[in-house]
């Protein structure tokens, strides 16, 4: 990888994330607003983490930041043991390339591609050759499940719970060590929201380290561990004694 980017194989005790008394503020002088204030949380390889809080709470901002599409004000940011502060534009995207597959409440996929396409994109934007992309790309269809012979199928001709599938599959595609999800679930009706949560419960019982942005109780019922944001800090962070059964702690309180 470019100059400066460690791999998990050189450091295999450092977590997938770690955020070091992270703050991000937005602004400057009395206009200035502090989304974080002085985050920290580690999150090992294979754990299941929810991140919940109402509008404004900083759950969005700290997606953004474990996801390097924004970098912390002061504090540090690492993923994989690396630095995402000591890396510049082109270093970060290729982070995000390689490290963390992304899967969006609108599914961001491309109306004008197929869904075969559709999955084998961020091998394309890696260089990988196209017969090597096919095959990865079908592997993580088949991962997934529920997409069948969809493989050349347009979105508009899928189910919102088949495009989030094709979502998932896509992030899953460059074996990344994150799955990093924003309302995943927003978009879906009840059968297809408990589909796709059944997706992220196989990956993460075949290791797969997953953190997902939510607002929903009974979707952060699915994790193993809940962190709770108010006003840009942690307010809560414990696990839940039987993931898939929502905590007590959690019991009533949907928010909006």
């Amino acid at each position: 990888m470019t100059r400066g980017i460690v791999t998990r194989e050189m450091e295999p005790s450092l977590p997938v994330i770690r955020l070091t008394n992270v703050v991000k503020t937005y602004g400057q002088g009395d206009t200035a607003v502090q989304a974080l204030r002085g985050v920290s949380v580690d999150v090992s390889a294979g754990d299941y983490v929810a991140i919940m809080g109402v509008s404004g709470s900083g759950k969005s901002t700290m997606m953004n930041i474990i996801g390097c599409l924004d970098v912390p004000t002061s504090g540090h940011y690492f993923i994989d043991g690396i630095d995402a502060g000591s890396l510049d534009d082109g270093q970060l995207a290729l982070v995000r390339n390689r490290k963390i597959g992304f899967v969006f409440q609108s599914f961001n996929l491309i109306p004008r591609m197929n869904v075969l396409a559709n999955v084998e994109l961020p091998l394309a934007y890696a260089g990988v050759r196209q017969a090597e992309r096919r095959r990865r790309a079908a592997a993580a269809m088949l991962m997934v499940g529920g997409l069948g012979d969809r493989g050349n199928h347009q979105p508009s001709q899928l189910s919102g719970g088949q495009q989030q599938r094709t979502a998932v599959a896509r992030a899953l595609v460059t074996s990344p060590s994150l799955i990093l999800a924003d309302e995943p679930t927003g978009n879906l009706d009840t059968a297809s929201t408990n589909d796709v949560l059944a997706v992220f419960d196989r990956l993460n019982a075949a290791g797969r380290t997953m953190v997902v942005i939510t607002h929903e109780p009974d979707v952060a019922a699915h994790a193993k561990r809940v962190i709770r944001l108010l006003d840009g800090q942690v307010t809560d962070d414990r696990r839940s004694a039987e993931p898939g059964a929502l905590p007590p702690y959690l019991t009533g309180a949907r928010q909006q």
